[in-house]
């Protein structure tokens, strides 16, 4: 009986530590959740892959330089219920992003709202 409660307690142990990384990975830590940014400016990238999505976006910031804004997005699964699709975006196109930016002041975030040229919003 020992061995047992032993061999259970290893067991669940190993289950533990080998799924704790996979919860870990959806974290938003680095996110500032009480802030949004709006950005406009040109699409150079859509990448429609798992695990998640992403928008690059080639905007002016306020002293006029060109910054490449990396915007994620959920999975294709996910996001093609709320409208988006492979076929989306294509370079040259512009759109305007509400995102939640990272704490860093880096051009990251999370995309929360993007309309489209012909003002549809997704």
């Amino acid at each position: 009986m020992k061995h047992l409660t032993r061999g259970l307690f290893l067991a669940a142990f190993g289950i533990v530590m080998v799924s704790a990384p996979l919860f870990a990975h959806h974290g938003g830590a680095s996110f500032d959740n009480t802030k949004e940014v709006t950005v406009k400016g040109s699409v150079t990238e859509w990448l429609w892959a798992n695990p998640h999505c992403f928008l690059k976006v080639e905007v002016k910031d306020e002293t006029g330089t060109l910054r490449v804004w990396n915007l994620e997005l959920g999975n294709p699964t996910d996001i093609a219920s709320r409208g988006f699709q492979r076929r989306t975006f294509k370079p040259g196109d512009q759109v305007t992003a509400v995102v939640t930016p990272v704490k860093s002041g880096a051009p990251v975030g999370r995309l929360k709202t993007v309309t489209l040229a012909d003002g549809r919003t997704l």
